[in-house]
């Protein structure tokens, strides 16, 4: 599955934020979004800046350069992805 949108540069990957988890984790794919675990809650876009933190991390980014562009009070979020080509986003995300 490749998910990053084709044709898109910067990236953008669909993902289903679950907030307050045990554990941040990615949880693999719900309806063709990538489903991501977040210990925050979401309070004052405390979830959504534990997901650019985490996403960053497991992408081997820097925080700037992930960041939530639709669906900020919503579970079904797009982030934006910068610095990194499709292929590779697809190979970090499948391992």
């Amino acid at each position: 599955m490749n998910p990053a949108r084709p044709g898109a540069a910067p990236l953008k990957l669909d993902v289903l934020l679950q907030p307050r988890a045990s554990r941040e984790a990615l949880s693999g794919w719900q309806d063709g979004r990538l489903k991501v675990a977040v210990c925050a809650p979401p309070v004052e876009g405390e979830a959504n800046a534990a997901l650019e933190r985490f996403l960053a991390q497991v992408l081997g980014l820097k925080p700037r350069q992930v960041r939530v562009v639709q669906g900020l009070a919503s579970r079904r979020k797009t982030v934006q992805i910068e610095g990194l080509e499709a292929g590779a986003l697809e190979r970090l995300l499948n391992r």
